[in-house]
Order: structure tokens, then C-alpha cells, then sequence
């Protein structure tokens, strides 16, 4: 997906919510996001929008699958006990797919601005933290993309010692949690970022070298944040 047609949702969502809340005004109806468990919309949203933008990533899909299991909890449609018995088989699920078919599929990722262009890539190597922390190293190591997903957690990505011989993708949502990358002194980066109560520090401002590799994040931050050093 394309910034503009990112941006659209964000920007629909907006108005949605701004009409619901003027139509509260002149007594048209009874509109309120605080029905019970909407607190599971900033699980929904974030991942759902993140799927569309960068595919089928494993850390987005369990993000958004147990935002919709814990609505129909909250909703009574599903009991917690029940609930609460699977969602960890769920998750385990996912990573499993994740795992098996991560090797198989290919996909065109597009990065979200204008400058940048349509590239095609392996599929990239996930790493997720889901009411958790990780922290990943790549010493000496060829690196050649990743999606990375801190929901409710934290990742550290460091890159700083590692290979980066052509230009490469990082995805990157922060939900409720926060992102760390570290990159080699070397690479050129460019952040493309859909900030929602978040952001993006980016430390490596400007052109290294204009024959160097660069680096381009994508950040969507939704009350979590993604730290680029």
C-alpha cells in the first residue's frame, strides 16, 4: 500500500469518529467508543492497517486475531475462561504458520513515500514482541530486511556490526510499545512513518554516501514509539 492510500484510512477513520460525535451534538444519535472492551480497537486498528500495508506478517496477524478474541470476550460472545484457555494455543498457531511459510512466499513491498520506489524481496525475516521484550543481534551477518512488531512489548534490532550489501526494508509497528534500531555508520536511511499518539526519533539524518546501501523504515506508531540510531 502506498502512503496516500495508507494516509486514506487513517484519515477516514478520522472523519468517521468527527461525524459520530457531531451527530451526538444536534441529538441525530447516540454515538460512543466506549462501548465494552473498546480499548481492543488499539490492538485492531494498528495491525489490521499494518496487514494491509506490509501483508500478512506474523506479528500483526496474532496482534489483530487477539484483539478480535478479546472484543468477542468482552462483547459476552465468548466467554474469558474460554478466552483466556485459547489465545496462547492461537498465538502459538500463528507462529507456527509464520515459521513454515516464511521461507515460501514472496512479496512486493511498496514503502510509503513518494521518493521510494517499488521493490521486490524475499520475504522478511519477523521479529515480535507480544507482551514481551526480544533483542536480536546480527554480527557479521548479511542482512537483507525485516518486519518487526512490538505490541504491548519491545524489540531491539541491532545492526550496527552487521552486512548490509544493497538497499533493504525494515516494517516496523509499535503498539503500545517500542522499537529500537541500530544501524551501521555506512548505510543512507529513510523513514516513511504513520504516527498516531507516537513517533519516530530518527538519529541518522541525512546522506552518508549517495553510492552507500540505504535503509528504508517503515514506522506505523500507535501509542508506542521507533528509535532509529
Amino acid at each position: 500500500m502506498t502512503r496516500n492510500n495508507n494516509n486514506f484510512l487513517w484519515g477516514l477513520l478520522f472523519i468517521v469518529l468527527g461525524i459520530g460525535f457531531a451527530g451526538n451534538a444536534f441529538d441525530l444519535w447516540h454515538f460512543s467508543i466506549f462501548f465494552p472492551g473498546w480499548w481492543t480497537l488499539f490492538l485492531i486498528i494498528p495491525c489490521g492497517i499494518s496487514i494491509i500495508q506490509n501483508g500478512f506478517q506474523t506479528g500483526s496477524i496474532i496482534g489483530f486475531v487477539s484483539g478480535v478474541m478479546l472484543l468477542l470476550s468482552c462483547q459476552g460472545f465468548v466467554s474469558t475462561r474460554l478466552i483466556g484457555q485459547l489465545i496462547i494455543p492461537v498465538i502459538l498457531i500463528i507462529a507456527g504458520l509464520g515459521i513454515i511459510f516464511s521461507n515460501s512466499s514472496k512479496k512486493t513491498i511498496s514503502i510509503k513515500s513518494s521518493d521510494f520506489q517499488k521493490k521486490n524481496s524475499e520475504h522478511l525475516t519477523d521479529y515480535t514482541a507480544t507482551f514481551s521484550s526480544q533483542s536480536i543481534s546480527l554480527d557479521n551477518q548479511i542482512f537483507t530486511g525485516a518486519s518487526i512488531n512490538a505490541i504491548f512489548g519491545s524489540v531491539t534490532l541491532r545492526l550496527d556490526n552487521a552486512i548490509i550489501n544493497e538497499d533493504v526494508v525494515i516494517n516496523s509497528n509499535a503498539t503500545f510499545g517500542g522499537i529500537e534500531i541500530y544501524l551501521p555508520a555506512y548505510v543512507n536511511v529513510k523513514v516513511s512513518s504513520t504516527p498516531i499518539f507516537g513517533g519516530v526519533t530518527n538519529r541518522r539524518h541525512g546522506i552518508v554516501n549517495s553510492d552507500a546501501p540505504t535503509v528504508y523504515i517503515n514506522a506505523t506508531c500507535m501509542f508506542g514509539g521507533v528509535e532509529i540510531r
